[in-house]
C-alpha cells in the first residue's frame, strides 16, 4: 500500500459530483448498492491509459455481470473524454475532474517523475468501492496490461462474501 495515499481500505469513499463524458453529471452516490471500480488515470489518448481503458472495455460485460460499474477519472475535459470514448468505443463513464477536486480528495494527485523530471499529475490508482460506499480494495501501483483481470478476480472474490 502506498504510504502517501491518505485513503485506506475500510474508509468511506469520498462522494463527488462532476461532469461526465456524453454530457450531464455523475455522482458516486448514484451507484450505491453496486460495486464501483473507480480508476484514476493520467491522460486520455496516451499509450498506458489507452491500454488500461481498453482492458476495462474488453472485460466490461463480465464486470457488469458481477454487479459493478466502471468510472474512469482524469483531469481531462469532457470534450477530450468524448473523443477518447468514441475512438476506443468505451462502454463506461469517464468523469472530468478539471478542477482536480476528486483527484485531490482521493489523494492521487501529486508529484510524479518521468524521464528524471518531476511534475504534478494524476497517479494511476484504482479503488474498488463496495455497495455500501466503503473502499474494499486499492491498487496503488497498476500494471495496465493485467489490471482489468485483477479487478475481475477481486470482484469475483468479494461477490462470494
Amino acid at each position: 500500500m502506498d504510504s502517501d495515499l491518505k485513503l485506506k481500505e475500510g474508509n468511506p469513499a469520498p462522494n463527488f459530483t462532476a461532469p461526465a463524458g456524453g454530457g450531464g453529471k455523475v455522482s458516486l452516490s448514484d451507484f450505491r448498492g453496486k460495486f464501483v471500480v473507480l480508476y484514476f488515470y493520467p491522460k486520455d489518448n496516451t499509450p498506458g491509459c489507452n491500454k488500461e481503458a481498453c482492458g476495462f472495455r474488453d472485460d466490461f460485460a463480465e464486470i457488469q455481470k458481477l454487479g459493478a460499474v466502471v468510472l474512469g477519472v482524469s483531469t481531462d475535459s469532457v470534450k477530450s473524454h468524448d473523443k477518447f470514448t468514441q475512438k476506443f468505443r468505451l462502454p463506461f463513464t469517464l468523469v472530468s475532474d478539471e478542477d482536480r477536486a476528486i483527484v485531490k480528495s482521493y489523494g492521487v494527485y501529486g508529484e510524479k517523475s518521468f524521464l528524471g523530471r518531476l511534475f504534478l499529475g494524476t497517479r494511476r490508482v484504482t479503488f474498488l468501492i463496495g455497495p455500501d460506499g466503503v473502499i474494499r480494495r486499492i491498487w496503488p501501483k497498476v500494471k495496465v496490461g493485467t489490471h482489468a483481470a485483477e479487478i475481475l478476480e477481486a470482484l469475483k472474490e468479494l461477490a462470494k462474501k
